[in-house]
């Protein structure tokens, strides 16, 4: 194979019976794994054969990338299990042209180390091969932790892998809309200005002596700094109540600096609500949420050696 074995290895709290079908079963598999969209089971005329599959995987704008493979199955003394695996694709919109690869399911006290390596070898030459190195293959990387982390949570929490693919979109929407919006305040009106109203909210809150456009242009870098610390801290959930928390002294200090903000047309109170309601949202959705970060992804990280 052309590029370095991706690793993935997580642990999950659940019957081995449990996690052989939630991931050998096509109609299962397809439910939690990012990386295909419709798996098919060709017929077998022979049990000792491979099972051989067709697989498609949409990414979108009705594109469709579609392929085959085979696995074979086996059992060791002790439960533990491995899922052997080829798979290929002749078609031309796909990077991977073949590859291979191993599930292994080792039942431990209370639960079961889950884990998968493979590797493929890519289509169009050169670039096709940086293209891999450099963006593709930390991809699939996260998305096969990730997938991993929505089945841990189906077998453990009972949360279904639709249910928590609404949870990650909600919660990445709310999440992304109140960093624009903080990165936007900050930024427009008071590091590009500052805008004139907040020289006239500021001047008029702040005590006798102070730099008006200072303070205006500190507060803007703190608050494109908060914007940009929503996005590193993507699973924080603290990060939705604080935003709620400066949203209300902002809203509430602008109010005391000029009352009659409670009526000008372009008031900041509808923003202040929708901002808060964005945090209550994204807090809620921000419970039980996959992430790829509870996987072990590097190989030397795992006592497995």
């Amino acid at each position: 194979m052309s590029g370095t074995e991706l690793y993935i290895e997580t642990w999950v709290d659940a019957d081995v019976e449990d996690l052989w079908g939630a991931t050998q079963e096509p109609d299962q598999h397809e439910r939690w794994d990012l990386r295909f969209t419709d798996i098919d089971y060709l017929p077998r005329p022979d049990e000792s054969e491979p099972q051989q599959f067709d697989y498609e995987t949409r990414i979108g704008f009705g594109i469709g990338v579609a392929g085959g493979g085979e696995s074979t199955g086996e059992r060791a003394d002790g439960g533990e299990r491995t899922s052997a695996l080829r798979f290929w694709s002749d078609d031309p919109k796909s990077l991977i042209t073949e590859g291979n690869g191993y599930w292994k399911y080792l039942p431990e006290d209370g639960g079961v180390r889950f884990l998968t390596a493979y590797n493929y070898d890519t289509r169009f030459g050169r670039l096709g091969s940086v293209f891999d190195r450099f963006v593709f293959r930390p991809l699939m990387v996260w998305a096969t932790a990730w997938s991993f982390d929505r089945l841990r949570l189906w077998l453990e929490s009972d949360v279904s892998p639709e249910a928590s693919m609404r949870q990650a979109i909600v919660h990445a929407v709310a999440r992304l809309s109140l960093a624009v919006v903080w990165v936007y305040q900050g930024l427009v009106p008071k590091l590009l200005g500052p805008h004139p109203v907040e020289r006239e909210l500021s001047a008029a809150l702040l005590p006798a002596g102070l730099p008006v456009d200072g303070t205006i242009q500190a507060l803007g870098a703190a608050e494109v700094g908060f914007g940009l610390l929503l996005l590193v801290a993507w699973h924080r959930r603290l990060a939705f109540p604080a935003s709620a928390l400066l949203t209300v002294a902002l809203v509430g200090a602008g109010l005391v600096a000029n009352p009659g903000l409670l009526a000008h047309p372009l008031s900041s109170i509808p923003l202040g609500v929708a901002m808060l309601g964005l945090a209550a949202v994204g807090y809620a959705a921000g419970e039980e949420l996959p992430s790829a970060r509870r996987c072990i992804t590097d190989r030397t990280e795992s006592d497995l050696q």
